[in-house]
């Protein structure tokens, strides 16, 4: 039996969640113009479908296609405007700017894949053409055309403003821009009008229009139906070839990719924070768009080991931020370590006298007993000194020399590690030295007299 939550929230469904969200959204008063033409919206599109069945015309059909585009559009505003309410939260971290870009990159590729559906209708027709009927072709034409036109003029789209000014431009806008050019050439008057980048939307409403005008003049002048699947086949491609560039651009935001007109902008701030005082390297760094008009970046600067961290944050943020909204930077210090002697002490099941030696310095004598000229014991007997000068090796500890050559245990040697002072006074003297003082090891019972060997007695 499981443990009873008396206060314990309960679950919302994904369509409770939805009502509560659009609640929120229908509550600001800029989405009211929003609902009203998407309600206005859904009637066109009803009246469209039922003058497309009557006239039998699929040329109509795929300009209702344009009509239905833009009920999308009207749902991706609402959506920039719930965007603009919402905070970012544990989980969506950086806010729902994505959001956006997926419904301009759903609203596309669903518009391409009318195109394509168009396409397909359009090549069953021309194996058997059937009758179309012009009574209301001309009549749907133009309220589609209209409404469009006061949909795309009349609400303030945020993501497809944007996306159609950032994508590249369509085959539409590019043969569109080459004739406007020509005008222009010969009516200099017209520049202001027809030279900037025309809206590829209101574009594709005037193109579609002219198309189907000229279908219905054609076939109320020769009955020449085939001129329908031929306007559609034009229509389809033209709302291909004008979706494209924006599914392309969408769909690289949703990838994290670079744009490519900020590459050399970046290289450049990035030259100038590797130039800063106290920054050693600029690495892992990457930028990315996180929504439209939006760019997010990580970077890693490795500085000096006295460098101040808060202060190379701040120059760097400064400089980044200026074209980085929302940037990640770590700030790690230089991870070169000095060497240095360790002077732990080594535990007894480490270090064996078996295989290693133990070469202490030799121990210093009474500040008294020194030269002070020297720095060396005075004493005549005492043998030649190894320092003459007061030099940094005297104090260092004793090292440790690792001893490849094994050697059999059992011979009545003292294994293990001996104390540091019973090392100084046990006594083997260096080679050709005899009984003098010199370098010593930690062996007790080896005869301190060169030339003898494990027994005591002189070799021959």
């Amino acid at each position: 039996k499981g443990t009873i939550h008396l206060f314990r929230k309960s679950q919302r469904s994904l369509i409770g969640k939805l009502t509560h969200e659009f609640r929120l959204v229908a509550a600001d008063r800029r989405s009211w113009k929003i609902l009203l033409f998407g309600a206005i919206n859904l009637i066109c599109i009803g009246f469209l479908l039922m003058w497309c069945s009557s006239t039998n015309s699929i040329a109509l059909t795929a300009y209702t296609y344009l009509t239905i585009f833009d009920l999308f559009s009207l749902v991706t505003c609402l959506i920039s405007y719930w965007v603009m309410m919402k905070k970012p939260s544990l989980v969506y971290s950086f806010g729902f700017e994505r959001f956006e870009v997926l419904a301009v990159f759903a609203s596309t590729v669903l518009a391409q894949l009318g195109a394509l559906f168009i396409l397909k209708e359009s090549a069953e027709r021309f194996l058997e053409q059937p009758e179309i009927h012009t009574g209301r072709l001309l009549v749907g034409t133009f309220v589609a055309l209209f409404f469009n036109l006061f949909t795309m003029l009349s609400v303030k789209n945020k993501p497809f403003a944007y996306v159609s000014e950032a994508a590249s431009t369509s085959w539409l806008q590019e043969h569109v821009a080459d004739l406007s050019r020509s005008i222009c050439g010969i009516i200099p008057g017209l520049s202001s009008i027809f030279l900037p980048r025309m809206n590829p939307f209101v574009l594709i409403d005037i193109a579609g229009a002219l198309a189907l005008c000229i279908t219905y003049m054609l076939i109320e002048i020769n009955n020449y139906f085939a001129v329908d699947t031929a306007s559609a086949i034009a229509i389809a491609l033209m709302t291909f070839g004008t979706m494209y560039p924006m599914s392309v651009y969408s769909g690289k935001v949703l990838l994290q990719t670079t744009p490519p007109h900020v590459i050399g902008q970046l290289d450049k701030l990035l030259r100038e924070v590797s130039t800063l005082d106290g920054v050693l390297e600029v690495r892992n760094e990457h930028f990315w768009t996180l929504g439209f008009g939006t760019l997010a970046g990580s970077v890693h600067v490795r500085i000096r080991r006295d460098a101040n961290e808060q202060m190379v944050l701040a120059h760097v943020t400064n400089r980044l931020y200026t074209l980085v909204s929302t940037l990640t930077v770590q700030i790690f210090k230089d991870d070169w370590i000095r060497p240095t002697l360790s002077s732990v002490p080594i535990a007894n099941n480490i270090l064996n006298l078996s295989d290693h030696h133990i070469i202490p310095m030799p121990s210093l004598k009474a500040a008294d007993n020194l030269n002070p000229v020297t720095s060396t014991p005075a004493k005549p007997s005492s043998p030649p000194p190894e320092f003459s000068f007061n030099t940094p090796g005297k104090n260092v500890s004793p090292v440790i020399l690792l001893n490849t050559q094994t050697k059999p245990y059992g011979l009545g040697f003292n294994h293990g590690s001996a104390p540091y002072s019973s090392v100084l006074n046990q006594g083997l003297g260096m080679l050709g030295m005899g009984a003098a003082q010199g370098f010593r090891t930690g062996f007790a019972n080896v005869p301190s007299r060169y030339g003898t060997n494990t027994r005591g007695q002189p070799r021959p």
